[in-house]
């Protein structure tokens, strides 16, 4: 018997605004390139039926930002955590965080930041990857619990780009 399938989206924050240099890079909010793209994604999950049961978020303004932007295109309220360890982490912020995750939970969005994102979709998909801003790698694997799911193996099932849509 097959274990439930289990599917990650790692996305990576909308563009970010450089102006205010008053800010630290936590509190960065979002330009309007990034609270134009956030939605986009969130209208192309929806479309290809890869709605979250949970997201994970970073504590950095511009992913709560990004989620702010995105949460309208779904139906339901999604319940959201906000992570301080996925402010700029990567792989290992993930699983510690999976290992809490319910096992009910059959889609995972996790919020975050660059260079951890995409090292995080390259190690886990094995497939060399670059994310900008708003970019999203829909990743799919298998496990009894997300405990077990976490450890891999991983397949890259689409990789969601806003200039693309």
């Amino acid at each position: 018997m097959t274990a439930p399938a289990r599917r990650l989206i790692l996305m990576r924050h909308a563009k970010s605004a450089w102006k205010d240099q008053g800010l630290t890079d936590h509190e960065r909010p979002l330009n309007a390139r990034g609270r134009r793209d956030a939605p986009r994604i969130a209208d192309a999950l929806c479309a290809l039926g890869w709605v979250p049961d949970v997201v994970v978020c970073s504590t950095a303004n511009r992913t709560r930002q990004t989620w702010a932007r995105m949460e309208g295109a779904f139906d339901d309220e999604v319940p959201t955590l906000y992570v301080q360890a996925f402010y700029l982490a990567g792989l290992g912020a993930i699983q510690d965080a999976a290992r809490s995750w319910e096992d009910s939970w059959g889609t995972v969005l996790c919020l975050g930041h660059n260079p951890g994102w995409e090292h995080a979709v390259s190690v886990l998909s094995g497939v060399p990857t670059s994310m900008t801003t708003a970019n999203a790698a829909l990743l799919e694997s298998h496990g009894e619990s997300w405990t077990e799911a976490v450890g891999g193996p991983w397949s890259l099932v689409a990789f969601l780009q806003p200039k693309a849509l």
